[in-house]
């Protein structure tokens, strides 16, 4: 989006807030496909911003919910349901009650534990439904199921005829530097795969494993994306797509790109000779994962009240006065970024932080100190700016009397 319309945007609509651009994340989400290839579908992890999930209707066929109201949203949004991946550590009876009862079933379940596959078939049982599902193989953390638990429920899978188990799943973590990693758990769960045939007579239709390729949040990657990991996945895939039909889970590296942060500089002063930026946002919106005590430099722009514009992308910029762009929040946490070299500041200018379109929109410790949520809206060419959701008092929500 040119950084013209993101201003002219945030000036119509007010900071602080979040804006999605929706025409780049159909077009990332277009190149993936592309290097993807046959045989390989993609499920969004709305985790990763539930902001987006009418926007992914055309472009990932699945979706992981991973709690109630993650599908209460896919209701409201009327997803079809057998595009839902119903995953979760916590599936709860009334949940899953009310999705083969009310809503005809979602497409698949994940299996987390042996508890959990129990319940899955108690409530097939009762609702005369076959149920879908994906085993989880955990990594060797609180997620997924031993291997021997994973045999023995393909062993005695014939001692479930509500069930029908699809093949297996697998979530290892996100933002993974060494593509060898990715390619040593894709070999252990072809293993795996294989040994489950030779062992039990069971054949593993789909694998969905998600990556966690990482995404570059700062220094001069972060303005260049591109897709050498992705590209080398999908080489990684080649040999599998004859054996399964592959769906990778994917949250950050799809959303991350679309998304902006903009927020307006509300003082300027200087305390003890460091200069203090304090800006009508703070790290109760924006959270780039791997950031350290505020070191690391994202993707930036600066627009002056007069027009001129501090592009992060300059490599001149470090001649430039630095200044330590901190929050509204009452704690010396809130610091955003130290040391950015960005000249002569006033009030009144704008600051855009880039690649906030994955979880920043919903990791904010929104509620500390009773300030208000930020608007969100999203834009494309053909529909225009659309407000999502306007500022949102929290002071109602964080006290026991609600009104004046």
């Amino acid at each position: 989006m040119e950084r013209n319309k993101i201003i002219e945007i945030a000036k119509n609509v007010s900071t602080p807030m979040y804006l999605f651009d929706l025409d780049a994340l159909n077009e990332r989400i277009k190149n993936m496909k592309a290097i993807l290839g046959e045989n390989v579908t993609l499920c969004y992890a709305m985790k990763a911003n539930p902001f987006l999930v009418d926007a992914m209707r055309n472009n990932a066929p699945k979706y992981e919910v991973c709690s109630p109201g993650e599908f209460a949203i896919c209701e409201r949004e009327n997803i079809a349901m057998e595009h839902i991946v119903l995953s979760g550590v916590n599936k709860e009876r009334a949940d899953i009650e009310h999705v083969m009862k009310d809503c005809g079933g979602a497409g698949i379940y994940t299996i987390e534990s042996v508890s959990q596959f129990n319940l899955i078939n108690e409530c097939a049982v009762k609702y005369n439904v076959t149920a879908d599902v994906l085993l989880r193989v955990t990594s060797g953390n609180q997620f997924g199921l031993d291997e021997e638990q994973l045999e023995k429920i393909v062993e005695e899978r014939q001692d479930y005829p509500h069930i029908c188990i699809k093949g297996i799943q697998c979530y290892t973590g996100t933002q993974k530097k060494k593509m060898s990693i990715i390619g040593d758990e894709l070999i252990w769960l072809d293993k795996l795969c294989d040994r489950l045939k030779a062992s039990y007579g069971f054949i593993a239709e789909e694998l969905e494993y998600g990556p966690g390729l990482s995404y570059h949040y700062f220094g001069q990657e972060a303005y260049a994306n591109d897709f050498i990991e992705l590209t080398e996945l999908s080489d990684m895939l080649k040999p599998l797509k004859s054996k399964y039909k592959i769906t990778l889970e994917m949250g950050r590296y799809i959303a991350a790109e679309c998304g902006m942060f903009i927020s307006t500089v509300a003082d300027v002063k200087n305390n003890k000779g460091v200069r203090y930026c304090i800006i009508d946002g703070g790290i109760n919106h924006i959270n780039y994962y791997g950031q350290t005590m505020a070191m690391k430099i994202p993707a930036f722009t600066m627009v002056k009240k007069d027009g001129t514009v501090v592009d992060g992308q300059d490599t001149n910029l470090g001649d430039n006065e630095k200044c330590t762009i901190c929050g509204s929040l009452c704690t010396v946490g809130d610091v955003i970024v130290k040391n950015l070299p960005l000249g002569e500041v006033s009030e009144g200018d704008m600051i855009i932080f880039y690649n906030i379109g994955a979880y920043s929109v919903t990791e904010g410790i929104y509620l500390f100190l009773s300030r208000k949520m930020p608007a969100i809206a999203a834009y494309s060419k053909e529909n225009g700016v659309i407000v999502y959701r306007d500022f949102m008092p929290t002071d109602t929500i964080n006290s026991r009397i609600s009104q004046l």
